[in-house]
């Protein structure tokens, strides 16, 4: 199953929906998105995980990548609606250290605009659940 990357704009925020695996073959696409995104002007983005079932490492690194590019441009680069399997892959690599995360694409455009209230998404409670549910 190929990648599918849609971008929409949501106050001034670029939204990149992908959908599909997030792997070696894709990562190439995603971040000539980017560099197409940025080349038109467009500085923050919101990386919208929810229809990505799978990320392989050079998934990972080009998510990464992407990061690094559009923060060398002066902008930033938020994730979110990510499954549990690639929230677990962020803990086991600490890029959630790296990457801002949030439940939803409202919280997300929202930690653009300082003065409005975010719900940051807590990894450690989203942990701490899914042990409860495994016992």
């Amino acid at each position: 199953m190929s990648l599918e990357i849609r971008d929409t704009e949501r106050e001034g925020i670029a939204i990149v929906a992908l959908k599909g695996r997030l792997t070696v073959n894709e990562a190439g696409a995603v971040r000539e998105k980017v560099a197409q995104l940025l080349a038109a002007g467009r500085k923050n983005f919101v990386f919208d995980l929810g229809g990505v079932d799978y990320i392989d490492s050079t998934g990972l690194g080009a998510l990464v990548i992407c990061f690094t590019t559009i923060k060398k441009a002066e902008g930033a680069m938020k994730l979110e609606n990510l499954n549990k399997r690639n929230i677990e892959l962020l803990v086991l690599t600490k890029l959630h250290t790296i990457f801002e995360v949030f439940s939803s694409e409202e919280d997300a455009v929202n930690s653009f605009f300082p003065n409005r209230e975010i719900k940051r998404f807590d990894i450690l409670s989203f942990v701490k659940q899914q042990e409860a549910l495994e016992e």
